[in-house]
Order: C-alpha cells, then structure tokens, then sequence
C-alpha cells in the first residue's frame, strides 16, 4: 500500500499585521457616523469604534468592543466573508481599497488572547442552570453570553474535541484548531463546565437535561453528509472528513496527484484548496458558474491557486482497478427550467457520456438536515427545527440556534455566533422574569456592571 501523499505545509494563508500595519491600516479609516460596515455585520461589532482604538494603541480596549458584540471575534475575524459583508460595505471600496477589518479585528483580539488576558468575568450567579448541547459557534456564544450573565452552564458536545465546525471543519489555511480551542478555553474561565464525548440522540436524553436544568440551548448543527447515488461510490472521499484529517492529523493525509472534487460549494472550494497542496485539482458542477453557492470571493480565490472547474458535468460512476480510483464517469448536463431552490433544473443529455480521469474523487455536496430534530420530538420546518423569532423551539423551555433553524438565509459562523446571542438573551429573560430588579442585556462590562447600549 502507498504512502499517503503528503501535502505542502499547512498554515494560515493570511500572517498577521505587526503594530505598524495594524496602525497605518487603522488610521485609513474615516471612522465613518452611521457605518455601513457595521450595518453590514451579523453581530453589530462597533467597527470604526475598535479600529479607533487600535489608532490609539489601546488593543485591549479593541479587543473589548469586538467581544462584547461577538465571543467568537477570534473565529469571525478569519473565517467570516468579510468580501461579503463588512468589507464589501465599506465606503473607501468604491474608489479604493476597503479598509481590512477582519485582519483587524484579528490583531485586537490576538493581542489578548497572546497575553492572556481575559476580557469578562461570570456575572453574579442568578440560581439558574442552563445546559447547551453542541459547542459550535452558536453553542460557544450562548454559553458565554450567559455564563457572563452568571447563569451556570453545561456544554454538551459529542466529539472528543469542542468547537464543532470551527475545530474539525473549517481549513487550517483559515483557522488553526487552536483559535477554537483559546474560544473554548474562555468558557472554562467563565466558569462553563464542558462536557466532551456526551452525545444527545434521543427525547429521554432531551428529558433528562431538562430534568437537570432549567433551559436547554440546542446548537446540533447539520446531519451527515448525503449519499450521491454513484456507482462506486466506496471509492469516494468524504469532504468534511478530509478536511478534518488535513487539521487533525495532516501527516498522514492522503492527497492523489490527479484530484476531482464534486460540488461548487464553500466546503467544496475548501477540500480543493486542501488538495491544491499536493495535486492537480478539477471542481466538478452540474450548474454554470452563476448559480455556484460558493462566495464568488471564493471562486475566484480557488481561480487563482490555479484550481479548474468543469462545469454542467454530471457525475454517475467512479471507475476504479484493484481498489484503486481511476477516473469519473460523467454526463453532459443542460439547464431547464427553475427548480425549488430558484436554479435551473440540471437536464442530463443521454448518451454524451465521457471520463474524466483521476486517482482521488472528493465530495462536498452539502449535509442532510438535522435528523436529531425528529428523535427530540421537535416540529420541524423544512426539515430544520422550527422556532420563533426568540429561537424558542415547540418544546417547553428548550431553544434552538445556528445550522440547525438556519430554514432561511445564509449558514454562516457569524450568523450561528448571533444566534446565541439571540437565544441567551431570551433564555436570561424566561429565567429572570420574576427578578424585577435584572436588567435583561447581552454585554455586561468587564466590572461586572450592565451596558446598556
């Protein structure tokens, strides 16, 4: 058996700004009143407020403004598209270059976290016991939220190692484990217990932390990644398990020399960035470029590593010898008419089949829907867990956020770290109703008194 390809070292592809650049990059801001960049971001970071600060040298009180808005503000500043959303709104990016607020924000927070400085501490202890069932962003937000409050927490996560997404899921050419590892790290000092390889999967399960606590915060995420159908299909290559062993144990990681991967997505556009290391890499879509669901950020991002796509091609059959992938059976595909998702239809041309020859296929065609849903006995919508606009679900004293109610827009960390901002908030106002004195907020100071702005 071959030795698994190893692929070239692997860090962020972004270094940090040393204090030079952070300031001259903060001083090109015009600190602008009523910013769009703030307007534009999920979890309404004072933007030109923490860029000021880093003017000024005061990188802990930038820090401060960043986590007071979003606990994950290590996460967001490297993996949220910024291109998209509060760079894209920048107003010096019409006629200039808009002012890089993620590598910012990085800075600010690297600066604490490298010092070892903790920003908050838990708030007075209100009585009350909160559990938090998986430890992505949404679950990290909530559980810090409220421990801040002084709610005691349990986080609950099922895998060996906690940050969901974050730790297992997201490119090391992104975010290092060790960024979600400092954000878990944070918790602890909260005072948050954290409770790995504890899995929920059933409504007794759901029933006994209910039981044990006075709210429960579901943050389950997505299901597994669905079967495609092809022939063959034992040959192919899981995405999110290859980016997983590319983060966890990438010595060993197998890369062929000649590598597909199925799908156009942002997963898809992060496996092949992986494979690109060690391989020549063709992105395989049955659409045309304009209905990728890749950022086109991304696209153009995996242009430039000098990735190929290969688009309205459907794949039906990994061919292979002795158990060894040699290439991809696949269709033509025209486009018809607007399908449920509001795409063309992928129309299969008969006999216009042809191989694309590989020794690697690697799929990222998206996950299934919570299934955890139905066994909680929850309603669902869509699939997704059903809530309302305070994130609570059909069952009493149980709230839900992030992937898992993500029925409408955009799943995003950023969104799932809003969420639990969302659903702490709400959670601390059901505990608190009968305390006329507690002022319901999402962001005591460091002191421990209440901002109420």
């Amino acid at each position: 058996m071959d030795e698994p390809r190893r692929t070239a070292p692997l860090a962020e592809l972004l270094p940090p700004m040393t204090e030079q650049e952070a300031a001259v990059e903060a001083n090109r801001c015009l600190y602008c009143y009523d910013a769009p960049c703030l307007q534009a971001c999920p979890t309404h970071i004072d933007i030109p407020t923490f860029i000021r600060k880093i003017a000024t040298g005061n990188l802990r009180g930038s820090a401060r403004t960043i986590l007071e808005s979003n606990f994950l503000g290590g996460t967001c500043a490297r993996v949220c598209p910024v291109e998209e959303l509060c760079e894209g709104a920048c107003v010096l990016g019409k006629d200039h270059t808009p002012i890089q607020i993620g590598r910012l924000q990085r800075h600010a927070v690297d600066h604490v976290w490298q010092r070892d400085i903790e920003i908050f501490r838990k708030g007075e202890p209100t009585g009350r016991s909160v559990a938090v069932v998986g430890s992505g962003p949404a679950g990290i937000s909530c559980a810090g939220e409220l421990a801040k409050l002084g709610h005691d927490v349990t986080l609950y996560e099922k895998r060996e190692l906690g940050g969901g997404l974050s730790t297992y899921g997201i490119i090391v050419l992104r975010e290092p484990v060790e960024v979600a590892q400092r954000e878990l790290r944070s918790l602890t000092r909260l005072g948050v217990e954290v409770r790995t390889n504890t899995e929920i999967r059933t409504r007794p399960d759901l029933q006994a932390l209910l039981a044990r606590h006075d709210a429960v915060f579901l943050a389950v995420g997505l299901g597994a990644v669905p079967a495609m159908g092809l022939v063959g299909e034992e040959h192919v290559t899981d995405g999110l398990s290859f980016i997983e062993a590319s983060k966890l144990d990438p010595d060993h990681l197998h890369v062929g020399r000649e590598v597909l991967v199925i799908g156009a997505g942002n997963t898809a556009v992060d496996a092949a960035t992986i494979a690109r290391r060690g391989a020549d890499v063709t992105m395989v879509y049955r659409r045309g470029e304009d209905q990728m669901t890749a950022y086109r950020h991304e696209y153009e991002f995996a242009l430039l590593e000098g990735i190929r796509y290969r688009f309205h091609t459907q794949p039906i059959r990994v061919l292979s010898e002795h158990g060894r992938v040699t290439g991809l059976e696949c269709l033509r595909v025209e486009l018809g008419g607007l399908d449920a998702s509001g795409r063309p239809t992928p129309i299969l041309v008969a006999g216009s089949e042809f191989v694309l020859p590989c020794d690697q296929v690697i799929t990222a065609v998206g996950q299934e829907k919570p299934a955890l849903a139905v066994e909680l006995g929850l309603e669902t919508e869509k699939g997704y867990i059903r809530v309302d606009d305070d994130l609570r679900t059909s069952a009493e004293r149980v709230w839900a956020g992030g992937d898992c109610v993500r029925v409408r827009g955009s799943a995003s960390t950023v969104m799932a770290v809003q969420d639990g901002k969302l659903a702490a908030r709400a959670i601390h106002a059901d505990l608190t109703a009968n305390a006329p004195t507690t002022t319901i907020t999402v962001t005591p100071s460091v002191t421990g008194e209440v901002n109420h702005g």
